[in-house]
C-alpha cells in the first residue's frame, strides 16, 4: 500500500458539469462511433488509509444517452438495445477494491444493464486532488477504462454486413473521467 494521503479520504459526489462517461463502439467494421450518457449520478466513499473500505455506487439515467444523432439515440432507447420504458436505469455498486499501485485501484462490483447484473472488474485510477478555484471546496479526479462484450448484458441487436463481419461490435469499450466534489467529512477545509 501507498503512504497514507488523507486528501482523497472521503465522501465524494460527481459533478456531471465536468464528468464523463463515455462508450465506443466499431461500427460498419471500418469507425468507431463514440457516446456519453449526460444524466449521472455517482457516489464514492474513499479510505485513503484502508482502500479496502472504499464504496463506489453509480446510476446512468439511459434515456439520456448521446451519440449526437438522434435516429441512432432513439435506436439505442429501443428494445433493440437498452428497452428504456423498461430498464431505465444502469448501475454499478461496488463490492470490494484493491490497491494496486500508487493511486491506482482495482474495483470490482456489480453492473446491471438491462434486467442482467454481472460481475466486473474496473480498473480506476485517482488522478488527483485539489481545492476547487469556483469555491465548490475539494476537488478529486477519478479515470478507469474497460472493454466489455454487450451481449453479456442482453444488448444483442445487430445487422450482418454484406463484406462479412457485423453492423455493430460486440465488444464495447467504456470509459469514465469523473470529476467529484467532497461532501464530507472536512468537505470544505481545504485539505
Amino acid at each position: 500500500m501507498t503512504d497514507y494521503d488523507p486528501s482523497w479520504s472521503g465522501d465524494w459526489e460527481a459533478d456531471p458539469a465536468h464528468s464523463t462517461i463515455r462508450f465506443t463502439a466499431r461500427h460498419a467494421m471500418v469507425a468507431k462511433v463514440s457516446g456519453t450518457f449526460d444524466d449521472i449520478e455517482v457516489k464514492i466513499h474513499a479510505d485513503a488509509e484502508r482502500p479496502e473500505q472504499s464504496t463506489v455506487s453509480v446510476r446512468i439515467g439511459v434515456a439520456s444517452v448521446n451519440t449526437r444523432n438522434s435516429q441512432r439515440d432513439d435506436h439505442l432507447r429501443s428494445a433493440d438495445f437498452f428497452d428504456v420504458e423498461k430498464y431505465p436505469y444502469i448501475t454499478f455498486v461496488s463490492t470490494s477494491m484493491e490497491e494496486v499501485d500508487d493511486m491506482a485501484f482495482m474495483v470490482t462490483g456489480e453492473l446491471t444493464i438491462r434486467d442482467i447484473t454481472k460481475t466486473v472488474v474496473i480498473p480506476v485510477d485517482v488522478i488527483g486532488v485539489a481545492k476547487d478555484p469556483f469555491g465548490a471546496g475539494i476537488r478529486a479526479g477519478f479515470a478507469g477504462k474497460r472493454r466489455m462484450n454487450r451481449r453479456d448484458f442482453g444488448l444483442e441487436w445487430n445487422v450482418p454486413l454484406d463484406t462479412g463481419g457485423v453492423l455493430v461490435s460486440e465488444k464495447v469499450e467504456l470509459d469514465f473521467e469523473i470529476s467529484a466534489i467532497k461532501t464530507g467529512p472536512s468537505a470544505g477545509a481545504g485539505q
